[in-house]
């Protein structure tokens, strides 16, 4: 059984940030200022390129702050290019930034993120910083971990997890994914980013020479980790029977009946491998089912948006059976760490008192219901995945979905289907608020979240750089969102869409890491009908004249043209993901 591990405090501020390394992940502090007045101030980099960065910052209130005005000098030559959330000028070196109202005020002991920035020249802190004149001295350079403690014995020799397997790691980088991304002109600038390995059939654990997962099986890639000096692998556990019910792209090669072959021939080989002795120092990341399980909440009788796939998978229970089964013969290895995909905000979002438009609480119950199923223990999941192989903004920087236009709160806005009374329009809100409810429904309260970055920048010509001035609602979000998708469910090869943060550990508090699950380049499935002996149909989502269906809301579905089967590459799609990176790619 796993010990109890120790969560990262939310008071703690100054939180990693990633810089791209040889062969995977290394970690750097951020600077923080300490107050002598009551205040603190975090001004954490979270990129830079070139000349170029973004950083974002932070203020923790000892006393209640209702409206703030934040100072400090730059280095020279430095200056804001763009910001958001926040209303500023710029002096010479002199920085001034005010609140815009809704996130002026700033409770006891609260640490709020109040805005960001895009800035050029020099991303060296400021020395000092002052909030509604107060000074905040003494920037410190805290350590990139918190020291050992007698209840948090770290993972010798793979025994005990630690709280977080991605602080301070190495992440294991694909060599097939690697060596095909730095044949991309320009590609080379992210070939050494670590990306999941898909095990997407059972011969892939094997290694079966497909286009999808090349040559290497589970072990190959185990030792090719082991090779590197990783400290962490990322394996994607995906060959549910009857898999992605309310999708055909991405259908797998067991039928719906088929969970004895599952569990014997899929997941138990999968664990004598990653329970061999020679892996006992490296951490293996599960990333358990995506699209599964959030499907028996949206996809099913009575809701209109119902699947007959998917009703037939909520009868015969072979999800749950699955995934359950899954996570607790993985979770009893000392050195895994299994994560379970909890879909996206523009799929669970919704939260309601009437079940039949709630997806929000509902998906938090059915995962909750998962304990106890196969033996699996709430100490066999160490967090939750949003956003896996999606496109959903990790923030939206202009617009707020309660914010105020033209008299009405966007989310309360029926003439509104972009928002579409949804609780969230990003993945970080939507993480935050999910972990508390998983937390609520039984899961233990120091599970953490990983989110997707690999493919939702949304950067490039069409990206707003400030908040719309229209008073009518539907324009102002248009002119303000920089997830420029027909609709928030549009899932398959979405056209113009760019690479996203690039991974790092502890970005936020309640976060684990930004990952790249999906690797960049890899199709979500064919644009036309491909004969293929992988088990993968053609889904009209995937076809760029498809003009939509109930489940999004009747929308164009936003796909590229010319796309091949699900999990194959694709140099045009690559290419476009580079040139609308943000932050971008240097």
């Amino acid at each position: 059984m796993q010990v109890p591990k120790k969560r990262r405090r939310l008071a703690i501020i100054g939180v990693a940030v990633a810089a791209l390394a040889a062969t995977g992940l290394t970690f750097a502090s951020a600077n923080q200022a300490l107050a002598e007045e009551g205040c603190k101030v975090d001004y954490k980099v979270v990129s830079s390129w070139g000349s170029g960065f973004q950083a974002n910052v932070t203020i923790t209130a000892q006393e209640a702050i209702n409206g703030w005005e934040l100072k400090w000098n730059f280095p020279s030559g430095t200056t804001v290019s763009s910001a958001w959330n926040v209303s500023y000028t710029q002096s010479g070196t002199a920085f001034t930034g005010k609140d815009v109202g809704w996130n002026g005020s700033i409770a006891s002991g609260q640490s709020k993120e109040v805005f960001g920035f895009i800035g050029s020249g020099s991303s060296t802190t400021p020395a000092q910083f002052t909030i509604n004149g107060d000074v905040c001295n003494g920037t410190t350079q805290p350590p990139t971990s918190e020291p050992p403690t007698t209840d948090d014995p770290g993972n010798p020799g793979g025994g005990d997890k630690v709280d977080n397997p991605y602080t301070g790691a190495q992440v294991y980088v694909n060599p097939q994914w690697s060596a095909r991304a730095a044949a991309e002109p320009g590609g080379d600038a992210v070939a050494d980013e670590p990306t999941g390995v898909w095990l997407d059939r059972t011969s892939a654990i094997y290694g079966n020479s497909s286009p999808t997962t090349g040559s290497m099986g589970l072990e190959d890639h185990l030792d090719e980790a082991l090779a590197q000096g990783a400290d962490v692998i990322q394996i994607v556990i995906y060959n549910l029977p009857g898999r992605d019910c309310a999708a055909l792209a991405s259908n797998g090669e067991l039928a719906a009946g088929e969970i004895a072959e599952y569990k014997s021939e899929y997941i138990d080989p999968i664990v004598d491998i990653m329970g061999q002795s020679k892996y006992a120092d490296l951490k293996i990341v599960n990333v358990i089912e995506i699209d599964s399980l959030p499907n028996l909440v949206t996809n099913v009788s009575p809701r209109a948006t119902a699947v007959a796939n998917c009703d037939t998978m909520k009868a015969n229970g072979n999800y749950v059976d699955g995934v359950s089964y899954a996570t607790a013969e993985l979770g009893a290895l000392p050195n895994t760490y299994n994560y379970i995909d909890a879909g996206h905000h523009g799929w669970i979002g919704w939260g309601d008192t009437n079940p039949q438009y709630d997806n929000f609480f509902a998906a938090a119950e059915l995962f909750g219901s998962l304990i106890g199923e196969n033996g699996m223990t709430a100490d066999d999941v160490h967090g939750f995945i949003s956003n896996t192989a999606n496109y959903s903004a990790l923030e939206e920087p202009y617009w707020a979905v309660n914010q105020v236009v033209g008299g009405q709160a966007l989310n309360q806005n029926p003439n509104l289907p972009w928002v579409d009374w949804n609780d969230f329009n990003n993945e970080k809100d939507f993480t935050e608020a999910m972990r508390e409810e998983l937390i609520a429904n039984g899961f233990n309260d120091d599970i953490g979240m990983l989110i997707d970055t690999s493919r939702n920048g949304w950067g490039g010509d069409y990206r707003p750089t400030g908040t719309s001035t229209s008073t009518n609602p539907v324009t102002f979000v248009d002119e303000s969102r920089i997830d420029q998708r027909f609709q928030k469910g549009n899932w398959c090869n979405q056209a113009g869409a760019g690479l996203g943060e690039r991974p790092q550990a502890d970005p936020e508090p309640w976060i684990d890491a930004y990952v790249w699950i999906k690797p960049p380049g890899e199709s979500d499935g064919a644009s036309e009908e491909i004969p293929n002996d992988e088990g993968k149909g053609f889904d009209e989502m995937c076809d760029p004249d498809y003009g939509g269906n109930i489940r999004n809301g009747n929308n164009p579905s936003g796909a590229r043209d010319d796309m091949p089967l699900s999990g194959h590459w694709s140099s045009e799609q690559f290419q476009e993901l580079l040139e609308n990176a943000y932050p971008p790619v240097n």
